[in-house]
């Protein structure tokens, strides 16, 4: 079977090159040119959508920036998809083009989409273009809404807690209660080899994360399980914290009320409609596993 994909310097691409490599014929394609013509391979069989802006915490990027990139290239590279022999299209979109918070818990693909930031808006941009043009009965569209994905290589936003657990710094939020879905790279990637193995399964809008959602505080212990360090968890009162938030309010100082939301928030995704199309009861690597997988990397 003959693999196109784009976004080959990126992590997802990287380890995509790395697990497939002798399963399939791959072509990583970069969408740094502005000319394609005789680059496209017309004779490929999918064609795996990767590359994309990531969401940017520094906030630095421009909303526009966005758009290009992760809406106006998707459309280009749907195009030539429509145009080609290729039978499956793999776009890799994100949750966030859904939810930046989620309310009512676990989020599934049936939830009305509230983007807040540039970079939800610029992906639900890029499935709606996608699901609003008439695809050929030979041809099938897949939008995968990953939440936040890590492993080796890849922190993601785990770095800060494995600094606070390296340093010996107590982490002092443990009276909040909370729980996030993650997923490991190695899911992502047997969700994406089941897709392309399996001609039954429907095209259709697909969340992937982990099956088992995990607290901050269980991070935390998995971090110093798996790094040898002591664990300090401090629980003190929830009033004074949140008064401590707003005092950071007042002086612009980097814990506010804002941080200590995103600390202890939940942002649960549900992932039993792709497990259903696959037909699964349990994702290849437990949600635990993976993070260990991840967190041996980090000092290498």
């Amino acid at each position: 079977m003959r693999l196109l994909y784009t976004g080959p310097s990126g992590f997802v691409g990287r380890n995509l090159a790395e697990v497939f490599a002798g399963r399939y014929e791959l072509f990583p394609f970069s969408l740094n040119r502005d000319d394609w013509t005789g680059k496209w391979p017309n004779d490929v069989d999918v064609v795996v959508h990767l590359a994309g802006k990531a969401h940017d915490v520094k906030k630095v990027a421009r909303p526009e920036d966005y758009i290009e990139i992760n809406t106006n290239l998707t459309k280009r590279v749907f195009t030539e998809f429509l145009a080609s022999s290729a039978r499956d299209f793999i776009f890799l979109s994100s949750v966030k083009a859904i939810a930046d918070t989620v309310e009512n818990s676990p989020l599934t693909e049936e939830a009305p989409p509230r983007p807040l930031t540039p970079y939800g808006r610029s992906k639900l941009q890029a499935e709606e273009y996608l699901l609003s043009k008439a695809l050929p009965p030979d041809k099938r569209l897949f939008i995968l809404r990953p939440c936040m994905i890590h492993g080796p290589g890849n922190k993601g936003n785990l770095n800060l807690l494995y600094s606070v657990v390296k340093k010996g710094i107590p982490y002092p939020l443990g009276a909040f209660t909370n729980l996030r879905s993650f997923l490991s790279i190695g899911n992502l990637l047997f969700v994406i080899e089941s897709i392309i193995n399996k001609s039954e399964i429907p095209s259709g809008v697909y969340n992937v994360a982990d099956d088992t959602p995990l607290s901050t505080t269980e991070v935390i212990k998995v971090i110093g399980e798996v790094s040898g360090k002591k664990v300090r968890i401090y629980s003190p009162n929830k009033g004074l914290i949140r008064a401590l938030a707003r005092i950071g309010d007042i002086l612009h100082l980097p814990f506010n009320s804002e941080r200590l939301k995103k600390m202890t928030e939940s942002y649960i995704v549900s992932n039993e409609k792709i497990k259903r199309a696959i037909d699964i009861e349990s994702l290849p690597i437990s949600s635990r596993e993976g993070l260990k997988n991840t967190i041996k990397s980090f000092d290498i």
